[in-house]
């Protein structure tokens, strides 16, 4: 989305609320109004699907949209302890830059994070690794607030203590990851665990500090209870759920379907939902560990009959498994996407070489205030029809 199309929207044009706008690199598109934000997703994706896919959906859906501030309860946050100022920053990036912006709060992240950055800042000014901590993970659960410090030198006993104490006065969690992500440690045992509830499928999801969820709570909720509407599903209905994660999908939808299959390349993330169909007493989902990129032709997963397929792929898509769901030909398949180019590129080869029908197509509004377009679309074989 470039800058100019940006500018041209001045009729549109607000003050932005953020008072860091104009430096952090987070935001793109405050000085926009949310309608205007919305209708600019919503032409890229129409731009692109025509352009990349040759394909235009037979309807579109209503945007997926949310709430303007306090939306993001997963964050990866810089941390650089700048000498000229004597203290640390944390935040974002400011634009075209390196550099961390100099921020004071961050109005796009849930609370109480959203209020912690400088008091952050404080903390990391007077610890002894300062100067080797440059990441703060951020991941917030519907009742607690974990925060994964990368650190590359260890604590001092002081550093411990501050830490500490900072987790008691901000009702946190303080997690140290010195290594790789298997090195991820609660500075305080017994860890608090971090759950997400998922009300209308009577689901709670938990996961660890480090776990990909959805970035907007809210969101997720809608996106969720929209995909179970779109499949049409019904008692007999049988789903797999490519890239399943922790199970966001696949539990909300096997309250509505026979059975459920998710499959998912993180062996961690399979686990886990596991052991959250477990926690919500849900006996017809089983999850399978699979490189979805790679040779499936002996999965046995694969060789079951599936009446819908919901496809959630990372950013590259899902080109290695168009094949196979040509195959399956599934009354219906939702495809969730983060990225319009390679959702555009799929479905345009679903519906040339695979004989499907783009049903209907719209936007998720995940990250407002930036140029971040996430999607929905649903298709069918060739003789099916929207409803």
């Amino acid at each position: 989305m470039g800058g100019d199309a940006l500018l041209a929207a001045g009729a549109d044009q607000v003050t932005p609320y953020c008072a860091h706008f104009d430096i952090c690199g987070g935001c793109a598109l405050q000085h926009l109004g949310s309608a205007a934000q919305l209708r600019l997703k919503e032409q890229r994706l129409r731009d692109t699907l025509g352009r990349l896919g040759q394909v235009a959906p037979e309807r579109w859906l209503p945007a997926i949209a949310s709430p303007p501030w306090g939306y993001r309860r997963r964050a990866r946050l810089g941390v650089r302890y700048v000498h000229r100022k004597q203290r640390a920053l944390v935040g974002f990036r400011e634009r075209r830059s390196h550099l961390i912006a100099n921020l004071t709060r961050c109005e796009v992240l849930a609370p109480p994070l959203d209020a912690l950055i400088l008091p952050l800042s404080a903390l990391v000014t007077q610890l002894s690794i300062r100067e080797q901590l440059p990441q703060i993970e951020v991941a917030i659960g519907d009742d607690a607030v974990a925060l994964v410090l990368r650190v590359l030198a260890a604590p001092s006993p002081q550093d411990l203590a501050s830490l500490r104490d900072f987790e008691l006065l901000h009702a946190v969690r303080f997690y140290l990851q010195p290594g790789g992500i298997d090195s991820v440690q609660a500075l305080t045992e017994p860890a608090q665990g971090l759950f997400y509830a998922l009300p209308e499928a009577a689901l709670s999801i938990e996961f660890l500090p480090t776990d990909f969820i959805q970035v907007n709570a809210a969101v997720n909720r809608s996106l969720v209870t929209a995909a179970a509407r779109l499949l049409e599903l019904s008692c007999d209905s049988s789903v797999l759920d490519l890239y399943c994660g922790l199970g966001n999908f696949s539990l909300a939808l096997a309250r509505r379907a026979h059975s459920v299959v998710g499959v998912e390349g993180d062996a961690g993330l399979v686990a886990r939902a596991r052991g959250n169909a477990r926690l919500n007493g849900i006996g017809n989902a089983d999850f399978f560990h699979a490189d979805l990129t790679a040779d499936l032709s002996a999965a046995l997963w694969l060789a079951r009959r599936y009446s819908h397929v919901l496809l959630d792929p990372p950013r590259a898509g899902a080109l290695a498994l168009l094949p196979h769901i040509a195959r399956l030909a599934p009354e219906r398949l939702l495809y969730v996407a983060c990225d319009p180019d390679t959702l555009a590129r799929d479905v345009g080869l679903l519906v040339q070489q695979h004989g499907f029908k783009l049903l209907a197509a719209g936007v998720v509004d995940m990250f407002p205030h930036t140029a971040h377009v996430e999607s929905l679309a649903l298709l069918a074989p060739g003789s099916a029809r929207g409803s």
